[in-house]
């Protein structure tokens, strides 16, 4: 292919007879260059809603279907969650322990007083249904988020409304950012 397009360019090229010495167009090929996962989350609001392709370790693959996995960046502390879309379904068990390479769409989370609210109200609901609540959520994510891994949904809650005040103090922000991918495509290297 790549010769059968050479080709056609030389000819086009050979076939301009009027002697001036235009150059034939040439097409730029965008290339999405590979970030890891440090990159990502050190300029996240930045490249927000942008396709992008990124590269780590996967340290986990969600048990209930495969539709996410975590790659993790310099150490355990800067992971970030990979969603699967439509066109990836689930993630194969290969991707665990393994170097992934995922393209997709960066996405941002905000932890706002309002989404603690409607975490408490869930979790009322279903500590009535169900008689208590022992699920703490998976510590994968939180790790992802920096919070403290095994600790109840009680404390957790308290714990991002003490990080939303910090930041509302620090930056004059009334929210917490999370970012994660919807992936498109990915590959197992």
């Amino acid at each position: 292919m790549g010769c059968l397009l050479l080709s056609s360019v030389m000819a086009f090229s050979s076939c301009n007879t009027n002697g001036s010495k235009e150059q034939t167009p040439q097409t730029e090929v965008a290339a999405i260059t590979v970030l890891q996962v440090d990159d990502v989350l050190g300029k996240a609001s930045n490249i927000l809603g942008e396709e992008i392709e990124v590269e780590g370790v996967c340290t986990h693959i969600c048990k209930h279907g495969g539709r996410k996995i975590f790659l993790m960046g310099s150490d355990d502390t800067r992971t970030i969650r990979i969603e699967a879309g439509k066109e990836i379904g689930k993630f194969g068990p290969e991707t665990l322990n393994n170097i992934v390479r995922v393209k997709g769409t960066l996405v941002e989370e905000r932890i706002d007083e309002a989404y603690l609210q409607r975490w408490e109200a869930q979790v009322a609901n279903q500590a009535e249904e169900k008689h208590g609540t022992s699920e703490a959520g998976c510590s994968s994510e939180q790790k992802a988020r920096n919070e403290q891994v095994g600790t109840t949904i009680n404390d957790r809650i308290a714990a991002f409304r003490k990080r939303i005040a910090a930041r509302k103090e620090k930056e004059g922000k009334e929210y917490l950012s999370f970012y994660h991918i919807n992936g498109t495509s990915y590959q197992v290297d």
